[in-house]
Order: structure tokens, then C-alpha cells, then sequence
């Protein structure tokens, strides 16, 4: 297909994994359905009064199933005309526990969600804290234990260290009884701790002048995760009330924070975000009638399951068993990097390339790129390295079958060219019309009458916004580093720059150019580029699929 490609069991399956998720999704028929909800007013326990939510649950006493406007507007109807009064009122306690200190797969996977970091550069960042920073007079010191690791297992010494620093910054009230203790995975090699901070009297705050802002992001996610997993759990009281007509049945639940506890410290992040606890819950008795105001019926469609990003790939590989710690951060950017999956917007999509050789691959070769047959060979390969199996026994078993599925596609397989996508951008030199390729930095644009024409040429991509200092177009860029920014056309005799990047909208405060920037809930946010000024503009949600 191409010269100079391959890929490892591990990153095979990866990619395989990567293309059928996207062969779900293209077979994905959304299906319609209905929430209705209504509004209705309560007093908390300061007699003040707050407005709650109901949702509908039941329709002549079945669960209520929704699948048109129509059945939507006939329920609405219903609640407005009926009697409703509350039935039954639980109310209860409930505990959420801290996570573990961090295993190399979950830093990489919060601080995608929490820093838009690329598990290559978690582990590119996190590699300097382990190795160690100047910290002026205390010389270089390593921040933070060994970090490729699977386990969550914390020294006795790291642990008390932890709970009177607890004790001492919180009070004894957020310090457990007894240390917090974590059972790994099945399969996971405990022979170093969890990533943790070496020493829990260098807080983030206290080594911040030494670090680059990535270092210290990192170092301080990491401190956090670590000091919250030997603190208490934070408590909450739950209120559920069912309110009910002689025809249908609504349903109230509401939570109320009444302990930090870990969640003092550090709040972990989920693929779906969680609603946020109520500050306060209303107070009811069962038999109180109940009026609801404002009922609204929204429409939805079912949606597919979400493309991977990496964080999501990387905990998917870990769930069933596919590689080790070690290899999640190479795995991903190779399939990058040898044009089987793309990124875009934190997504994995499959490329032409990735389709075609997984499609191959899996007929010819289907249970070596089988997602069991990797796992097994993980746990095959720990047998070795105890000592409880012979390495030669295991590859006689595997390579006489191995052989015939060779000869097979060696007699069965013809040569596939994936054809280069022409490009719109003729040569300067030759004239054809230029063609993308893939390189050891990305894609770029060749002549395709290479070798007799070698030209070549960076793909340019401008963007909707006019540079603020000259008014030529402005240019998505990529740092040595590999960090987008963005730089005016005409560098170098305009020299503008931007981390962020601008948008064509101007602040309507001062007048200076707005920005783009991803705000905590996945929204995009658009912010004013003037320091003094910071005004923001607008708030849009992105689309469903990359809210994760």
C-alpha cells in the first residue's frame, strides 16, 4: 500500500479499534424521543422560596416513552390540566469517595480532560518533573515517584506524610481514621507506587517559580489527585420525591452538599460532565398538593456512540487489557504519525489508509489483529517473565498457524495503491497540480511529477479573522515545540502573534481583537485579547460529540 509503513500488535489493534468506532457510528440510525419537564415553586429551610424541576416518568401508570411532538404536546396538556400532590419522599445520605493517586493511563486521561494535554505530552512534561527541576538553593529535585506505572499502591512514609499535612492544612475533621487504602487492577505490575508528589511540603504554590506554566499545571494536578486520595468523602444529602396525578407520574431528585471532605482539594473530571449538588433542598411532606408552571417538552435524538480521543482511547486500551503503561503515549502518536488516524478538535478519525489496511488485516490476518489474542499475549508475557513458561513453547504454538495465514496473503493479496488527494494549489514550477503527502511532521503538499520536479511546499491554513496590526490574513501555525499559534501572512515584516486564536469579531468595550478559547465545560468562550479589558462576548456549546 505504502512504503515504509507498519505498526506493532498493540498499535494495530488500536487503530482497528479507532476505524470501527467509526463504522458504528456511519451505521448509527438516530431514533426521536421527548423529555418533559416541569417547573413548580418550594420553600428550603430558611423558608425562602426556590423553583425545582419534575420530570415526567410515568403515563396510566407505565413508563412514560415519548417518540413525537404530538405525544410531547398531549403530555404537556396533561400535567397543566391535572391535580398532582407528592406521594412518597425519601430522603437519604450518600458518600462520594476520592479517587487513587494517579497510574500513568488516568494522568494521561485527566489531563486531557482537565490541561487539552496529548498523552505525548503528559508524559513529555511529567518526564521533567520526574527527572527533576532547579529549585534554586535545594538543587535539583526530582517532583514526582517513578511514572509508568500501573499500580496505585502508596509508601507507608508517603502515606502518614499525606494525612498530617491533612491534618495540619484542613483539620482532623478531613483526615480518615485510618489511611485510604486501593486495590489495583487484576493484572497490575506493583513493583513501583502510583505517580505521586515526593514530598508533600513542596505544594504546588511553593516550587510555582521554578516550573513552566505546563510543568506546574501537571505537578499540580498530580499533588492534588494524590492529597484528596487520603482525605474523608464528601457527603451529601439526597432528596427524591415522586408527585403523582390520577394519570401521570413526575419525579423529583436533588442533592445537597453538606461535606467537602476531598472534593476541598481536587474535584475529578468525567467524559459526561455531572450536575452540579443544589445549594440547598426544598422542604415538603407527603400529601402537599403541587402546581407546576412553565412545562416545556424538548426534543431529542439519540446520538452514537462518540469518537475516541485519546483520553478515551487510552482508557479503552486499558479496560481490555491491551498493552502497558509505557505504551499508550508511542502507541497513539505512531498511528498518528504514519497517517492511520488523524486528529481533529481532540477526535480520532481513521484515515483512507487506516481503513484499507485494517479492512486487510482483518481478513487475512484476523486473529492476530483480534483484540483477545492481544490481551492474552499480555497476560502470555507476564507468564515468561515469572518464570512459569517456557518463551519458546509459546512461539511454537503460534508461528505454524501464523505461517499459513503468510503464504495465504503472499498468494491471495494484490498490490492496493492508495492514490496521493490532489490539492487546488498548482506548482510554481511545473505546473501540475500539486498533491498531498505524508511526512515525518504531517502532511505537505509535493509536485506529482517528482523525481524530474522535487518541489515541495508547507500546507498553508488562514483563518476567518484579519491580523490586528496590518490587516493581512491571518495563519494557523506550528511552534518547534509542536504547539499551534497563530502569525500574520506577512511575517517577518508584521511580527503579530497569538497563542490563542483571533476571531473576526471585535470587543464592543474597547475595540481591541477577540480571541477563542475552550471554556471548563467543553463551550467555546470569546474573549477580549486586551489584558485590561477581558470582556466576554459570547458563550456557544459546542456540538454533542465533542462533549464527551
Amino acid at each position: 500500500m505504502k512504503k515504509g509503513r507498519s505498526a506493532g500488535r498493540v498499535q494495530s489493534v488500536a487503530t482497528r479499534m479507532v476505524v470501527e468506532r467509526e463504522q458504528e457510528i456511519e451505521a448509527f440510525i438516530p431514533e426521536e424521543f421527548w423529555d418533559v419537564t416541569a417547573q413548580f415553586a418550594a420553600q428550603n429551610q430558611k423558608s425562602r422560596k426556590m423553583t425545582c424541576q419534575a420530570k415526567l416518568i410515568s403515563l396510566n401508570g407505565k413508563k412514560a416513552s415519548i417518540h413525537n411532538e404530538k405525544e410531547a404536546l398531549a403530555a404537556k396538556q396533561r400535567i397543566l390540566k391535572g391535580s398532582f400532590s407528592i406521594q412518597s419522599i425519601k430522603r437519604g445520605d450518600k458518600l462520594k469517595r476520592p479517587q487513587p493517586p494517579f497510574t500513568t493511563s488516568s494522568l494521561q486521561q485527566e489531563a486531557s480532560r482537565k490541561l487539552n494535554f496529548s498523552t505525548a505530552k503528559t508524559m513529555q512534561v511529567v518526564q521533567q518533573l520526574y527527572e527533576g527541576i532547579d529549585l534554586g538553593k535545594a538543587g535539583t529535585v526530582g517532583l514526582v515517584t517513578y511514572i509508568r506505572t500501573d499500580s496505585v499502591r502508596v509508601a507507608e512514609e508517603a502515606m502518614q506524610a499525606a494525612r498530617g499535612f491533612i491534618t495540619s492544612q484542613f483539620g482532623e475533621d478531613y483526615c480518615p481514621e485510618q489511611p485510604n487504602q486501593y486495590k489495583g487492577r487484576k493484572n497490575a505490575q506493583d513493583a513501583h507506587e502510583a505517580i505521586r508528589p515526593t514530598y508533600v511540603e513542596q505544594t504546588p504554590e511553593s516550587v510555582k517559580p521554578y516550573l513552566t506554566r505546563e510543568q506546574f499545571s501537571l505537578y499540580r494536578l498530580i499533588y492534588t489527585r494524590f492529597l484528596a486520595s487520603q482525605m474523608k468523602p464528601a457527603e451529601f444529602q439526597t432528596l427524591g420525591m415522586d408527585i403523582a396525578s390520577k394519570t401521570a407520574g413526575m419525579r423529583y431528585y436533588g442533592e445537597h452538599m453538606t461535606f467537602p471532605g476531598y472534593r476541598a482539594v481536587y474535584v475529578e473530571s468525567t467524559d459526561d460532565e455531572p450536575e452540579e449538588p443544589e445549594s440547598v433542598l426544598p422542604v415538603f411532606e407527603e400529601g402537599t398538593p403541587i402546581t407546576f408552571a412553565d412545562v416545556e417538552a424538548e426534543q431529542h435524538f439519540t446520538q452514537p456512540p462518540a469518537r475516541y480521543t485519546e483520553a478515551s482511547l487510552v482508557k479503552a486500551l486499558e479496560e481490555k487489557g491491551i498493552g502497558r503503561p509505557s505504551t499508550y503515549a508511542p502507541t497513539i502518536t505512531t498511528i498518528i504519525s504514519r497517517g492511520y488516524v488523524s486528529r481533529e478538535k481532540k477526535r480520532l478519525y481513521p484515515t483512507e489508509l487506516g481503513q484499507m489496511i485494517t479492512s486487510m488485516m482483518t481478513e487475512y490476518f484476523g486473529p492476530i489483529v483480534d483484540i483477545e489474542f492481544t490481551a492474552s499475549l499480555e497476560d502470555k508475557l507476564d507468564t515468561v517473565e515469572e518464570g512459569s513458561a517456557d518463551w519458546r513453547q509459546i512461539l511454537r504454538d503460534f508461528y505454524p498457524p501464523f505461517k499459513d495465514m503468510l503464504d495465504v496473503a503472499e498468494e491471495q493479496i494484490e498490490k492496493v495503491e492508495v492514490k496521493d488527494e490532489v490539492s487546488d494549489v498548482q506548482c510554481d514550477k511545473c505546473g501540475a497540480m500539486m498533491v498531498y503527502k505524508m511526512g515525518r511532521f504531517g502532511k505537505f503538499l509535493a509536485c506529482p511529477n517528482f523525481p524530474e520536479c522535487r518541489n515541495a511546499k508547507p500546507i498553508l491554513h488562514y483563518i476567518d479573522a484579519s491580523c490586528p496590526k496590518c490587516g493581512a490574513r491571518l495563519m494557523e501555525k506550528t511552534s518547534k515545540k509542536n504547539r499551534k499559534f497563530y502569525g500574520c501572512e506577512k511575517y517577518p515584516e508584521c511580527d503579530f502573534v497569538s497563542w490563542e486564536k483571533p476571531i473576526a469579531e471585535k470587543c464592543p468595550k474597547c475595540g481591541s481583537y477577540m480571541v477563542e478559547k475552550p471554556g471548563k465545560r467543553g463551550e467555546i468562550v470569546h474573549l477580549c485579547a486586551n489584558e485590561t479589558c477581558r470582556y466576554k462576548t459570547a458563550v456557544t456549546a459546542q456540538s454533542s460529540e465533542d462533549e464527551e
